[in-house]
């Protein structure tokens, strides 16, 4: 029994993990072989079809791995992106109504406005020129908002064309250059512009007030009916600025006991200094050429008339200068053309 135990000492455990190299071992062999097959595949390229194989074969598990997400994202895009056209569809619809109602008005107001001017035998609105400008640079006195335009007289640009953008008025040219023009912007304090409310038809002058690129509207009585966002169009009263143009927005209205005048403020609707593209609108002349055409006319026919009638001399009179018409049977006495001053004299 002794010696069965003593068999079973000598007798080696059993190994349940096989033991290999020492992990130190296997980092250095395993860095050596990729440093070995880094240089030869830098000098010998011959791994580039492997790769090329390699990457077919793992273009399917990629997709595989990758369609989970994909889902998930095209999912997510399709009801979002349906959500959003459903309510641009919805939002259009309702402008496209809108606007075909308006369109409606529209017409219906230049058929009444041509029959009025047919009935009343009215000019035609004025014609209008307009040419596409560029902005070179912004006048040189920081005290005064004037920029300068690449448009001059030798393109037909003349003093006091009006200059406007996308949105609305910025300026007036005030001054022309051969092959530039000087524009003094709204804003400025020495500019003025005739405008109209738009909601009621009030005609008012806008003034620049030169400092923070607003607009006042001064001398109105406290009591004015104007109202914050109401639109300024330009009246075209005063023969510059075509009618109906967008001028500013009322955006404030400050009224004190002490003063019987209101304040209302007022921001510009075109872009005072936010484009470089502007648009020089000018009134077509031919309206006011054919008016001083008429009147010189005019004036030609009144002045043969009178010099015919110097040219025709009167028949010889007696020293008495006096000769008797008869009319109606009663006698009247003619005037002495030697005095023209005194009283008529009778025979």
């Amino acid at each position: 029994m002794a010696g069965y135990h003593q068999n079973l000492d000598q007798q080696q455990a059993p190994a349940f993990f096989a033991r290999g190299p020492s992990p130190l071992a296997r980092l250095a062999f395993f860095s050596a072989l990729s440093l070995a097959l880094m240089a030869t595949d830098s000098r010998l390229q011959y791994l580039g079809s492997l790769r090329e194989h390699l990457m077919v074969v793992l273009q399917p598990l990629q997709l595989i791995a990758n369609a989970p997400s994909m889902l998930y994202e095209s999912t997510n895009e399709y009801f979002s992106t349906h959500h959003r056209l459903l309510n641009e569809n919805q939002l259009l619809r309702k402008q496209a109504l809108i606007q075909a109602i308006s369109l409606q008005k529209m017409k219906t107001l230049q058929l009444e406005n041509t029959n009025l001017r047919e009935l009343l035998q009215a000019n035609q609105s004025l014609e209008e020129f307009s040419q596409l400008g560029e902005i070179l640079h912004v006048g040189r006195d920081p005290f005064t908002k004037k920029i300068v335009v690449n448009r001059g007289s030798v393109h037909h640009v003349v003093e006091g064309a009006a200059v406007v953008d996308a949105k609305g008025v910025i300026g007036q040219v005030t001054r022309t250059y051969p092959a530039s023009s000087e524009v003094t912007l709204i804003t400025d304090k020495s500019l003025t512009i005739p405008i109209q409310i738009e909601r009621n038809g009030l005609r008012a002058i806008a003034f620049g007030h030169g400092r923070d690129n607003t607009l006042d509207l001064p001398f109105l009585p406290a009591n004015v009916d104007i109202k914050p966002g109401d639109k300024l169009i330009t009246s075209g009263i005063d023969g510059i600025y075509p009618k109906g143009l967008a001028v500013a927005t009322v955006t404030n209205i400050q009224t004190t006991p002490d003063s019987p005048f209101a304040r209302i403020i007022c921001v510009p609707t075109g872009g005072i200094e936010n484009h470089k593209q502007v648009l020089l609108v000018s009134i077509s002349q031919l309206e006011s050429t054919n008016s001083a055409v008429s009147t010189n006319q005019t004036t030609e026919n009144t002045g043969t008339s009178v010099t015919a009638a110097e040219t025709v001399k009167a028949p010889p009179m007696k020293a008495s200068g006096q000769h008797k018409k008869i009319t109606n049977g009663a006698p009247v006495t003619a005037i002495d053309s030697s005095t023209p001053n005194k009283p008529n004299a009778q025979d």
